[in-house]
């Protein structure tokens, strides 16, 4: 910082025709590499003696070696040295990413109260409601990951169709109207859906009425409290074996995932997140409100916490684990308490995969293993092990 500026500019040099060296190795000629070594060594020898005219000098050769080795080299100035860095920034986290922590954004609330998913709150009843001034929704985006929605229909509008329009860590969700335009909300499908005056409206297009809204309509008028930001460990499950009561993460190959709308379905999605309730050689079975686990009730503390139905630290209770009703548009053997399913502990050999049971803390509008079957081992990608963001969820921190 408090260097002189001679020897900053020096030193700069000294790195640029060191990397010059390295980037350019196999389109210089020896003789040239050596000429170049021999200008570097010239150079921080007149920095260390603080002769400036030497440095002078000596910097005038090194730069006119390096632009003469290659005939269209020049050295680069600062916006091309700060453009590198971030291309090998932006590398080094996609590296980080793909074999080591993964981002993850939990969108439904399936694992309520335990993990939050994107929330819808419905503000077009309040009279006069508006949106609090640019200060306050930053703040609140930045630290409860609120953000406000204020849509209003311009005219008469009638709704064609609803799809999931998410991407990267993003939910969104694009509704179609029949004159071609279009709104975005930031939430899943499912959550979007049940928005009160969307949910009217998709009423009043299955009883054949229009307009589904009518011009000054509130569409959403609102705010959206975003899911969980958590980051999962992509490489404990490379050394140890997975342990029931954790939260993990899978992929969703091969897995039929899609389910009735009344379920907070990820349909389509490529992740879950969930509880691992089940490991290979498990017999499970539910009893409201309790998981039977080779024929006693769960003893791991976060399954216990889900059967005792008590509340989280914020007051939220745990629902218990619940037999599925009939009815709901997908069948599950669950349905019946007395039904129990025994995981697959055999090898990897042709299709006879070890099997997994994932199941949502909050059970009642979880779509898991009791309604589409069991994780397999190829589908596993890792325990989520802290939350991220928003700070004010109450799960900020390690996961249990």
């Amino acid at each position: 910082m408090f260097k002189p500026r001679w020897k900053k500019e020096a030193l700069l040099l000294l790195k640029g025709a060191k990397k010059f060296v390295h980037y350019k190795r196999d389109l210089l000629a020896p003789d040239r590499i050596d000429e170049i070594q021999s200008r570097r060594v010239d150079l921080k020898e007149a920095v260390k003696a603080k002769d400036l005219d030497a440095v002078k000098e000596t910097s005038k050769q090194l730069r006119n070696t390096c632009e003469k080795s290659l005939a269209h080299y020049r050295q680069p100035n600062w916006l091309q040295e700060n453009i590198e860095v971030f291309w090998v920034a932006i590398v080094v986290a996609l590296g980080v990413r793909a074999y080591f922590l993964q981002p993850f954004r939990i969108p439904t609330g399936s694992m309520q109260p335990s993990l939050n998913g994107i929330v819808a709150t419905s503000k077009h009843d309040d009279e006069g409601w508006e949106k609090p001034w640019i200060g306050q929704r930053a703040f609140d985006f930045a630290i409860s990951g609120r953000s406000y929605e204020n849509l209003v229909a311009k005219k008469d509008l009638n709704i064609r169709d609803m799809k999931d329009a998410s991407f990267f860590l993003f939910s969104r969700t694009k509704i179609f109207f029949d004159d071609g335009s279009t709104v975005v909300i930031g939430s899943p499908l499912n959550e979007a859906a049940s928005i009160g005056t969307i949910s009217a409206a998709l009423e009043r297009r299955k009883m054949g009425k229009t307009p589904h809204f009518k011009e000054g309509d509130p569409i959403f008028q609102g705010y959206l409290t975003s899911g969980d930001l958590v980051l999962v460990d992509k490489v404990s499950y490379h050394f140890r074996q997975p342990n029931r009561g954790e939260s993990f993460v899978f992929d969703t190959r091969d897995i039929k995932t899609g389910g009735p709308a009344s379920l907070s379905s990820q349909d389509g999605g490529t992740h879950y997140i969930k509880r691992l309730a089940g490991v290979p050689g498990d017999e499970l079975q539910i009893n409201y409100p309790d998981l039977y686990i080779n024929g006693s009730i769960a003893k791991e503390e976060t399954l216990q916490r889900v059967m005792n139905q008590g509340n989280d630290k914020k007051g939220d209770p745990y629902p218990g684990y619940y037999n599925p009703p009939g009815g709901r548009g997908q069948q599950s053997g669950f349905t019946d308490p007395n039904f129990t399913v025994t995981l697959n502990d055999k090898p990897e050999e042709g299709n006879n995969y070890r099997e997994f049971f994932a199941l949502g803390d909050n059970s009642p509008s979880s779509l898991d293993s009791r309604y589409w079957g069991s994780v397999k081992q190829y589908n596993l990608v890792g325990p989520a092990f802290v939350s991220l963001w928003p700070f004010t969820s109450g799960h900020w921190g390690f996961i249990k």
